[in-house]
């Protein structure tokens, strides 16, 4: 299954890949998020890795939950953000209007193509109506292997589908690049949806 090879490099890394993304920026990303999220609203944080952007949820006053599939980077990222982080996977969601926003930073691109459809209606119905969620994905077409890892990708066209079949409108639609140092020339596609 392509996610457990992820899951594998995650555990195998969790050190190196926490010290290496727990200080990327996503100010800017995360305050275009916010702005579709009530004050105090409660965000599922889904794939959430080092735990970086709960912890900024959580101290701007919002309800957090955390999960992410590597039981490594949850031991880390509970650590860092003071509460425990739910080691699942996105297969295992069965939330269903309990958020006010879901965000997925980097983390629905290890789901494997032909899943993601399915995955993204689970997101759809986690959310309260008119909830945001943000995914983002790295720039290109189809599955892409990376190293020890297997990548879902898109670009800021063939994204579009994947969420307006699970009846999610689009609120902005970014390529970006990379906010990890030295890691400036990657493209990212960058999404927001509401639930309508």
């Amino acid at each position: 299954m392509m996610i457990d090879k992820n899951v594998d490099y995650y555990n195998r890394n969790a050190g190196s890949f926490f010290e290496g993304s727990i200080n990327a920026d996503m100010s800017v990303v995360r305050a275009r998020f916010l702005s579709y999220v009530p004050a105090g609203g409660r965000i599922l944080d889904a794939g959430c890795g080092s735990g970086r952007d709960s912890k900024v949820f959580m101290e701007a006053g919002y309800d957090v939950v955390s999960f992410d599939a590597s039981e490594e980077m949850c031991k880390r990222a509970s650590e860092y953000i003071g509460r425990e982080v739910k080691n699942m996977r996105f297969e295992e969601m069965s939330f269903a209007n309990e958020f006010d926003g879901i965000w997925a930073c980097a983390s629905l691109l290890h789901v494997a193509f032909e899943k993601l459809p399915e995955i993204v209606k689970k997101l759809h119905e986690a959310l309260r109506t008119n909830g945001a969620v943000y995914a983002s994905f790295k720039y290109g077409e189809g599955t892409k292997i990376r190293g020890d890892r297997v990548f879902s990708d898109f670009t800021e066209e063939s994204v579009i589908p994947l969420f307006e079949n699970a009846g999610f409108k689009i609120v902005s639609n970014v390529v970006g690049t990379d906010s990890r140092p030295g890691r400036e020339d990657e493209k990212w596609v960058n999404v927001i949806c509401v639930k309508l």
